[in-house]
């Protein structure tokens, strides 16, 4: 559809702005982490995207290299076990420089690179992991026909401060409701959230 074509060039045209403005901060980072924790500067993970294909997600890694091993265990020690997101203040996996690019959103740079190729979009409902998707029910598989986003109304709405239910709702009302002007809105509104950090952690 026309929207489509629009969401798309969106996409290229701010990814790619994105990848340049940013390409001295990255830099940067990518030194930091290199210096202050071993192991490979990005994290790579599966998460799923449009009509449930799969796609590798990239992220400044700001955990202990061991973190998918030490999650099942925090996960126990806090109630998390059957929550879609894992989350937890003060998580003992985030290195001393995760915890700023985290805090300033910092890590989500390299997903510049998924929009480009075509795997996210800029604005959309947060990648799921196989797991969480696996768990879905009929009304919540609805944020599968549309993008992952690096933002959506999830991250501009209290990010990891909202429960579950209320992330589920944003995400399939945005779906519901989707326009170009809501997209540029939440672009807008997720800048002020990255420089007062708020709900992130």
């Amino acid at each position: 559809t026309f929207n489509a074509l629009i969401k798309r060039t969106m996409d290229i045209i701010g990814s790619s702005i994105a990848i340049i403005v940013s390409s001295p901060v990255m830099l940067i980072l990518c030194i930091l982490i290199k210096l202050t924790s071993p192991g490979p500067l990005i994290y790579k993970q599966e998460r799923v995207g449009l009509h449930n294909q799969t796609f590798r997600m990239y992220k400044f890694r700001s955990m202990v290299t061991n973190a998918e091993e030490l999650k099942k265990k925090l996960a126990e020690e806090t109630g998390q076990e059957d929550r879609f997101i894992f989350k937890m203040k003060d998580d003992p996996r985030i290195t001393k420089v995760g915890h700023f690019i985290r805090k300033t959103s910092l890590d989500e740079f390299p997903q510049f690179y998924n929009v480009l190729k075509g795997d996210m979009s800029l604005v959309g409902p947060r990648p799921a992991l196989p797991e969480e998707v696996a768990r879905y029910g009929s009304l919540y598989s609805a944020r599968l026909l549309v993008k992952p986003g690096i933002t959506g109304p999830w991250q501009v709405s209290g990010r990891s401060d909202l429960s579950q239910e209320q992330s589920e709702y944003l995400d399939v009302s945005y779906i519901e409701n989707w326009s170009i002007a809501g997209d540029l809105a939440i672009l807008a509104k997720t800048v002020m959230v990255i420089f007062t950090g708020r709900g992130s952690y």
